[in-house]
C-alpha cells in the first residue's frame, strides 16, 4: 500500500479532510489526517464560526483495506459561539461524509454495518463483520438497528387489521397491514375498538379494511373510516362455514356407520390334522429333519448290502461313525423319527384345542389369545403364539374385518374439500353416507354451490344461497346463515373483491414465532 494510493483515495473520498500519513503497522493500518475547513456551523443554532478554541485528535474505525483494521487518526478543531444567546460557547467541527457527532466509526462504516444488522441481525451479522475484519459484537448490531430512525408511517388504501396474542388468553395486540405492499404498518398495544378507531381517524385515507368477523374491529372501522368498505376474509369465512357442517354431521353421526349383516357364530372346533397335537409315539413325517434322516438311513443299509463296513461307509457319506452305527441299528426310519419327536414336544400342546375353538369362535388376534392361555397356565412366550396363530391364519383364512367407520372429522373434511383431492375409496364412503342420510346429502349441496359462489367471486348471489338454505329443514346452516347477516355487506364484499387477510395472517405468524423463540431464550 503505498501513500499515493492512500493520497488519492482521500482526497476523492472527503473534501475538507488533508492527509497527513499512512503507516501500516502488522495487521492495522494507521490514516493521519486533519480537518481542513475555515468555518463550521453549530449543531444547536447552525450558524457558522471561523474563531478556534482548541483542537483534539479523534480516533475513528473504518472499513477495512486488503483485510486490515483501520483506524483514522483525524485532527479536529473546537470553534467559539460568537452568538452569546446560544447555549453552547463551544462547539466541534464535524467533516460531511466521515464524522458524526460521538461516533467512534466513519460513516461510511457506521452505514455498512447498519445494512449489516439489518439484514442479519446480531449473531450471524457478527459474524460477517469478522469476515470482513471490522469489530462488532452482535449487542452493537441490535443496538444499531434500535438506533435507526423509524419509517414514516402511510396511510394505505387497503388495510388489513387482525389481532394477535403475545400471552393467549391475557395479553392481545392487533396488526395493521397494507395489503397492496404486503408490509406493515403498525402495531398497536391492544385490541380494543377506542385504539383502533383512533388510529384510523389519526390517519384518513383508508378505503377498504380487510378483517375478520370480529365484531370490535368492524365497530372501530364505522367509528374511525365511515366511508371505508369492509371486507370480511374469505378463509375466515369457509372457516365458519366448516364448523357449520361439523355441527350437521355430529346430529347424523348414528348413520356414518354402513349396515352390516351379523355372520353366524362357529363355535366347533377346528378339524386339521396338520395343526392338532402330535401323538409322542407318532413319527414325523415330513420336515427337513424327517427327510435327511430318512434319506441317509436308506445310502447307509444299501452300502451294507453292498458289503462295507461301518468306517468306509462314514469316510464316503461324510458321516460321523456312531451316527452311521445308530442308523445301521435301526431296522425303519421311523424308530429314529419317534425318537426325537419325543423330545422336541411344544409347551403349546395343551392350549392347541382351546385356541382352535377361540379362533372358530372369531377371535383372531395373536396377542389376545396368547393373554387367554397365559391366564390358563401357558408358560411360553408370545412368540410361539404368534408363530402358530399364522399356522391358523393360513389354514382357516377368516373374512377381511369390517372397515372402520369414518369420523366425524373424516365426514366434515370429505363434504368441504375439493372433489378431485378425494380419493377414490374416500369419494365411495361419501356416495353412500349421502345416499343413507339424506340431510348430510343436502348439506353437501349447500356446500358445493357456496365454494362455487366463493371461487367465482359472485358475492351477488349470497342471497339466493341464503334463502335456499333457510328453506331447507338444516339447523346448524341456519345459525351459520343468521351469523352472515351480521355482517352481510363485508361478506358480500369478501366474496366479490380480491382482497383478503392473508397477508395479516403471516405477519402474526411471523410475531408469535418470534415471541416464542424471545421466551425460549429468557428460560
Amino acid at each position: 500500500m503505498g501513500d499515493v494510493f492512500l493520497q488519492d483515495l482521500w482526497f476523492h473520498r472527503v473534501e475538507g479532510v488533508v492527509l497527513e500519513s499512512a503507516v501500516v503497522d502488522g495487521e492495522l493500518v494507521i490514516v493521519r489526517a486533519r480537518a481542513s475547513a475555515e468555518r463550521a456551523a453549530c449543531p444547536a443554532c447552525s450558524t457558522t464560526s471561523g474563531r478556534v478554541h482548541s483542537r483534539y485528535v479523534r480516533r475513528l474505525a473504518d472499513t477495512a483495506v486488503g483485510g486490515r483494521h483501520v483506524v483514522i487518526e483525524l485532527q479536529v478543531r473546537r470553534f467559539r459561539r460568537r452568538d452569546r444567546a446560544c447555549r453552547q460557547a463551544t462547539f466541534a467541527e464535524q467533516v460531511d461524509g466521515l464524522t458524526f457527532r460521538h461516533g467512534r466509526r466513519s460513516a461510511g462504516l457506521q452505514t455498512v454495518l447498519q445494512k449489516v444488522a439489518v439484514m442479519l441481525a446480531g449473531r450471524a451479522g457478527a459474524r460477517l463483520a469478522d469476515t470482513l475484519a471490522v469489530r462488532a459484537s452482535r449487542s452493537t448490531l441490535l443496538r444499531l438497528i434500535r438506533r435507526l430512525p423509524e419509517p414514516e408511517v402511510h396511510t394505505p388504501r387497503v388495510l388489513g387489521v387482525d389481532e394477535f396474542a403475545l400471552r393467549k388468553g391475557h395479553n392481545y395486540g392487533t396488526t395493521l397491514v397494507d395489503i397492496d405492499t404486503r408490509r406493515p404498518v403498525d402495531l398497536l398495544p391492544d385490541r380494543a375498538t377506542a385504539t383502533v378507531a383512533a388510529w384510523l381517524t389519526d390517519h384518513p385515507g383508508v378505503e377498504v379494511i380487510c378483517r375478520d368477523r370480529s365484531t370490535a374491529y368492524a365497530e372501530a372501522g364505522r367509528l374511525g373510516a365511515p366511508d371505508a368498505i369492509h371486507v370480511a376474509d374469505r378463509w375466515h369465512i369457509w372457516k365458519n362455514l366448516v364448523e357449520a357442517v361439523e355441527k350437521t354431521v355430529i346430529q347424523h353421526r348414528a348413520l356414518l356407520r354402513e349396515p352390516e349383516e351379523t355372520p353366524p357364530v362357529r363355535a366347533e372346533p377346528l378339524e386339521n390334522p396338520a395343526l392338532m397335537p402330535r401323538s409322542l409315539d407318532e413319527p414325523r413325517q415330513s420336515g427337513r429333519l424327517s427327510d435327511r434322516v430318512r434319506e441317509q438311513h436308506s445310502a447307509v443299509h444299501a452300502l451294507l448290502d453292498e458289503g462295507l463296513g461301518l468306517r468306509p461307509i462314514a469316510r464316503r457319506l461324510g458321516l460321523a461313525r456312531n451316527t452311521v452305527r445308530r442308523l445301521a441299528n435301526a431296522a425303519t426310519a421311523d424308530e429314529l423319527l419317534v425318537g426325537r419327536w419325543t423330545g422336541r414336544t411344544s409347551i403349546l400342546d395343551p392350549y392347541r384345542p382351546y385356541l382352535h375353538q377361540r379362533w372358530a369362535e372369531g377371535c383372531t388376534v395373536a396377542r389376545r389369545l396368547f393373554e387367554e392361555v397365559r391366564e390358563r397356565g401357558y408358560p411360553g412366550g408370545e412368540s410361539v403364539v404368534k408363530k402358530y396363530v399364522q399356522r391358523l391364519r393360513e389354514a382357516f383364512p377368516h373374512d377381511d374385518p369390517p372397515r372402520k367407520a369414518p369420523s366425524v372429522r373424516d365426514v366434515t373434511s370429505w363434504i368441504t374439500r375439493r372433489p378431485d383431492r378425494l380419493t377414490g375409496d374416500q369419494a365411495q364412503q361419501l356416495k353412500q353416507i349421502l345416499a343413507r342420510c339424506p340431510a348430510l346429502g343436502r348439506t353437501a349441496e349447500h356446500v358445493r354451490l357456496f365454494a362455487e359462489l366463493m371461487n367465482d367471486r359472485r358475492g351477488r348471489d349470497l342471497s339466493q344461497w341464503t334463502e335456499r338454505v333457510q328453506a331447507d329443514d338444516l339447523p346448524a346452516l341456519h345459525g351459520f346463515v343468521s351469523g352472515l347477516g351480521q355482517d352481510f355487506d363485508a361478506v358480500v364484499a369478501g366474496l366479490s373483491l380480491p382482497h383478503s387477510s392473508g397477508a395479516v395472517e403471516g405477519h402474526n405468524n411471523k410475531i408469535i414465532l418470534w415471541n416464542q423463540q424471545c421466551q425460549a431464550v429468557c428460560l
